[in-house]
């Protein structure tokens, strides 16, 4: 009877597995201090990232500076100049990610690899938009001046595009086309080729309902202007017409060409940052799970149920 007893004693007061496994109120504080932001330490980290991305900016600047020649012809177009520039830009973006990440970790004392790691990215997050903002506003001339710089050899790849597709659209007018046709001869240029131009114009101009009383005005402007015949002034407008269409044709081609050549620059523009800014945010996450602080005893004060 004594022995069922005692056995009943030690039973109820021993804890209960369930019980065993319950976090302490120690426990709790300590995860959520490991946890807690440090604002101080993700300020320090964007600081860093700023002046290495500065940094290393400068140096490609001088680089780039030192390959140019005035003096000869033989540098690098302006379209390869943009590229290397913009992969420099991306490069020194993810190196300044990286530490500004690392150094946040670093600062804000983090044990836990995944807290580090977030404020790696909200470094680099924040020092994202504090660049965005320098480029986008005159505040801050010396930094800002510096990234629009980098920000507008970036944007040389649309510029470049817009410089190829310029000059297909050069000479392009169809009407001064059709009016140099119309002028290349005449017994009076100052009277009947100005009747005639203005005929031709009528004619491509009109709507289909007018245009055949148009070419005969014009056949007749032609025929007085250049002293020939009125049929063979009615071909040479039907010729004038067919050569002011085929210019619109050329024109509309050229203007489609150089359209797809822009909208393909800002497709690659745009898929390039996006690109740049989810590897400087990888960089960032990264840096910050390698600055994570690894204390003696931090096994100790905090038990493996516990880990984040």
């Amino acid at each position: 009877m004594n022995g069922k007893c005692e056995m009943s004693d030690a039973t109820t007061s021993r804890p209960s597995l369930h019980e065993a496994d319950r976090p302490s109120a120690s426990e709790d504080a300590h995860t959520i201090m490991i946890n807690r932001v440090s604002w101080g330490a993700i300020f320090a980290g964007v600081v860093l990232a700023l002046v290495v991305q500065v940094m290393l900016t400068m140096l490609g600047v001088g680089i780039g500076a030192a390959t140019l020649d005035p003096g000869t012809g033989d540098n690098p177009q302006a379209s390869t100049f943009s590229i290397v520039s913009a992969i420099w830009y991306a490069l020194s973006g993810i190196i300044a990610a990286f530490v500004g990440g690392y150094i946040a970790a670093r600062m804000s004392g983090k044990t836990v690899a995944t807290t580090g790691a977030l404020h790696g990215l909200t470094t680099w997050a924040l020092t994202t938009l504090l660049v965005l903002y320098l480029v986008s506003t005159s505040i801050g001339s010396v930094v800002g001046g510096t990234f629009r710089g980098i920000s507008s050899a970036v944007g040389g790849i649309g510029q470049a595009a817009s410089e190829m597709a310029g000059p297909m659209l050069q000479d392009a007018n169809p009407l001064e086309e059709l009016e140099r046709g119309v002028r290349a001869s005449g017994t009076d240029p100052e009277a009947l080729d100005a009747r005639a131009v203005n005929a031709m114009r009528r004619v491509v101009t009109s709507d289909e309902s007018g245009a055949a009383e148009a070419r005969q005005q014009a056949a007749q402007a032609l025929s007085e202007a250049r002293g020939i015949p009125l049929p063979e002034a009615e071909q040479q407008v039907a010729q004038l017409e067919q050569q002011y269409q085929q210019t619109v044709d050329q024109a509309q081609q050229r203007a489609t060409e150089a359209a797809d050549t822009a909208s393909s620059a800002v497709a690659t523009g745009a898929l390039s940052g996006f690109l740049a800014l989810l590897l400087g945010a990888a960089a960032g996450w990264f840096g910050g799970r390698s600055g994570v602080v690894h204390p003696v005893y931090a096994d100790r004060l905090m038990p493996s149920r516990r880990r984040v």
